[in-house]
């Protein structure tokens, strides 16, 4: 049997899986917030006081400082893996839809990473949707920094934000020594966008830039890897609002109005 840790990262209280072997929840951004029940992602080497920033990446952190196992995922307490993608529904059983430790075994089997299903924008590429959605300057300021400490990454990283699709949320499994080096890579260039933007004026919503910011880079990452990547499909265990989702994309796109929440 594989030894496979899923970090189920989450802020609030919510139906998790059963087999917290396979499944771990946690809660991320816990130090100094009410006890919900879960692991906390402020014990060992952590950084649980970013999470208004840095997102589901201060569980990621946690994960890649204090589990030892062979196998590390990222999963969110309303986004999993699946067998098949499904529309949620309320009477949905969380065991039921998500993939348990067999299924897991089998994937990983057949490639290094698993990965959620490509994200497709059509009419945008990934740079131009983050600069119609959120602020640009994000996206310059981590070129600078990659030119600065990973200059041979810097190609990469305009080719994969000339694509139109790429694999979001921050979800994945992998070994845990990939995963390492993963983190390795990801983190100085993240906390070094932190150390460089001025976030004083800034929104929550917009302030959680570098969880956003994560996305785009897993993508420059992945494309530098000689690994076999398979895409595995997700599903949400609440309902997504897909017309208000889809308006505030051309409304960005067309009008120039940035997201001001999450969907």
């Amino acid at each position: 049997m594989k030894d496979i840790r899923l970090i189920v990262a989450t802020h609030k209280k919510f139906q998790m899986p059963k087999d917290q072997n396979l499944y771990l929840p946690l809660h991320v951004g816990r130090e100094g917030k009410e006890d919900l029940g879960y692991k906390g992602d402020n014990t060992g080497d952590h950084i649980s006081a970013l999470n208004p920033y840095y997102c589901e990446l201060t569980g990621l952190y946690w994960a890649w400082k204090n589990l030892d196992c062979d196998y590390l995922g990222l999963v969110h307490y309303r986004r999993y893996f699946t067998v098949k993608r499904r529309k949620f529904s309320p009477e949905m059983v969380i065991d039921d839809v998500i993939l348990n430790q067999s299924q897991l075994e089998e994937l990983l089997d057949q490639a290094d990473i698993l990965v959620p299903k490509k994200r497709r924008y059509y009419i945008e590429t990934l740079y131009s949707h983050y600069a119609h959605t959120h602020d640009v300057k994000h996206l310059e300021v981590t070129r600078e920094i990659l030119t600065e400490i990973h200059p041979k990454d810097v190609p990469v990283f305009d080719r994969v934000l000339k694509q139109r699709s790429g694999y979001m949320f921050n979800m994945f499994i992998m070994k845990k020594a990939l995963a390492d080096r993963y983190c390795q890579w990801l983190f100085p260039i993240i906390d070094e966008l932190y150390r460089r933007l001025d976030l004083t004026a800034y929104s929550a919503f917009d302030a959680r830039l570098f969880g956003r910011i994560s996305e785009r880079l897993f993508n420059v990452w992945l494309a530098k890897q000689k690994a076999i990547v398979k895409e595995v499909p997700f599903m949400y265990m609440e309902k997504v609002n897909l017309f208000q989702k889809g308006k505030s994309f051309l409304a960005a796109k067309f009008f120039g109005k940035k997201y001001g929440q999450s969907f």
